[in-house]
């Protein structure tokens, strides 16, 4: 019942407002300075209060939202917030006027919106502060904002409601603002380097460029079927095959799969693809690129990651990264020697003698189950950066074979404090035995792993008309803004994650 008639309260102060001729959502405000800005200037700027008392200039116009205000007599002060932080702003009768100051003391509350035009002191507490000349009324809330000393704590409420966990929580701001000056950076990177971005589709008529169960959904204006992308990776090695030589997409794409505070269905990533790379060169821009990020929106190739238990550790991105084989790992880890294991049942029968349980093992693929085992018993030990190389050419349907052994494919990920946190590979460009992997996989699919690989008749098609040598690359945006912002949930670093309905 209290919101319900503190609403009504600020309602009936909204009347009064239109009713002394202000308009109440006006359509613009020239400001020119941000909070920042303000507590920026040179001391040798500010004025003293009792000269501005006579007639205070009006220098700087900000504006913002309120977020305190003390009225005391003549004198009010208030807290202005922006995109960029917070100052103080001293508000006088005698300056503003009586009906200005009648206005602000009665009908404004905390959560409205104000430009305010004047100039700077420093209280007697140090603290500077704007003295306003001139106010103007820019925008009515009609509901209270969150304590303004504890802000919004329930979890389920700061994803349902992110506008509140932004008003009131200062380290989120600064945490989305760090996910842009990111995602800037790695575009700058990569037009630094010759690349061109480019945009693939969204809907699909084959899901098709990485191991993952789509969602699909029926397209009413061609009455077929379609799904949601689980990667741009084809059309973009299809943009190759026309002649573009270096391309990057920052693409959200959709996987109907388990939700946990490191997965989402949707998400963002980014990939590119390189012609006359192989993934050794790929390995070495890696380094490059994270070596380069880190210093821009870090200011060190240092930095503390929390690893999948939430035990943060330092990891040093400096330097040449050690590389190690998928086989060397779960060989070490596991005592098991996957070259020893062609088949299926081979890898699982050696996977129950030594004791090791993987959820729905029975239903995997050789490819998937390497993978798991790798996850089950390998992945927890790793610090990093490291990279893990050579997988198995089932786990891989779109890399290329190695030449010396074609068990397995010229692939790596990149592993930092037990994280993956992207996936690259030398690209099957020989047409013939994509088709083939293709067909292997849409058997697994048939026997029910759902994770495996569907057919993409399309795509080979492309791939006859010739393919230069090509290395592709892919990264978790989200995993990456969550290890480096040192978050425990990707739905931290995503600004509105998709909640279930309530009821």
């Amino acid at each position: 019942m209290a919101d319900i008639s503190e609403r009504e309260d600020r309602l009936r102060k909204l009347e009064d407002i239109k009713a002394r001729g202000i308009h109440p959502y006006p359509e613009k405000y020239d400001k020119t300075h941000h909070t920042a800005e303000l507590h920026a200037v040179d001391s040798s700027q500010h004025h003293t209060l009792e000269d501005l008392k006579e007639s205070c200039p009006k220098t700087f116009s900000i504006a913002g939202r309120i977020t305190l205000l003390r009225t005391m007599g003549k004198l009010s002060f208030l807290q202005l917030q922006d995109e960029q932080g917070k100052i103080q702003v001293a508000v006088m009768q005698d300056v503003v006027g009586n009906e200005a100051y009648k206005v602000l003391s009665k009908k404004l509350d905390l959560g409205d919106f104000i430009g305010v035009r004047g100039e700077l002191f420093v209280t007697k507490h140090g603290e500077v502060t704007l003295l306003a000349a001139e106010y103007t009324f820019l925008g009515k809330a009609l509901r209270p904002l969150p304590d303004k000393f504890h802000g919004v704590k329930d979890q389920e409420l700061l994803y349902r409601k992110r506008y509140l966990d932004l008003i009131s929580n200062e380290d989120t701001r600064k945490r989305f603002q760090f996910r842009s000056k990111f995602i800037k950076a790695l575009r700058e990177f990569y037009w630094d380097r010759g690349f061109t971005e480019i945009e693939t589709p969204v809907l699909c008529n084959t899901a098709s460029g990485a191991l993952a169960t789509p969602f699909k959904t029926h397209h009413k204006a061609l009455d077929t079927d379609v799904y949601l992308r689980i990667a741009p990776e084809t059309y973009l090695k299809e943009a190759v095959v026309g002649g573009f030589e270096k391309v990057f997409e920052v693409a959200r794409v959709f996987r109907n799969e388990g939700i946990d505070p490191s997965h989402l269905q949707d998400f963002t990533m980014v990939e590119h693809y390189a012609a006359y790379w192989n993934y050794e060169d790929n390995m070495r821009f890696t380094e490059e690129m994270f070596q380069s990020l880190m210093l821009k929106t870090l200011g060190t190739t240092k930095v503390i990651i929390k690893d999948k238990d939430g035990v943060p550790g330092e990891v040093d991105f400096t330097g040449s990264w050690p590389r190690v084989t998928l086989q060397e790992l779960i060989l070490k880890d596991a005592a098991i020697n996957i070259d020893d294991c062609p088949t299926k049942e081979d890898l699982l029968a050696a996977i129950m003698a030594k004791g090791i349980s993987i959820d729905r093992m029975a239903k995997m693929g050789r490819g998937n189950l390497i993978d798991n085992l790798y996850k089950k018993v390998s992945r927890p030990h790793l610090r990093g950066p490291i990279f893990i190389i050579k997988h198995p050419i089932d786990l891989s349907p779109l890399a290329r074979k190695n030449d010396d052994d074609p068990k397995v494919v010229d692939r790596f990920q990149l592993v930092v404090n037990t994280w993956e946190v992207l996936n690259a590979y030398s690209e099957l460009v020989d047409p013939i035995d994509q088709a083939e992997r293709f067909e292997y996989q849409s058997g697994l699919l048939a026997e029910g792993d759902d994770d495996a690989h569907g057919k993409d008749e399309e795509y080979v098609e492309a791939m006859e008309y010739g393919m230069p040598p090509i290395s592709g690359w892919g990264m978790g945006i989200d995993r990456m803004v969550t290890l480096l912002t040192n978050q425990d949930n990707l739905r931290d670093v995503v600004l509105f994650p998709l909640m279930k309905p309530k009821g």
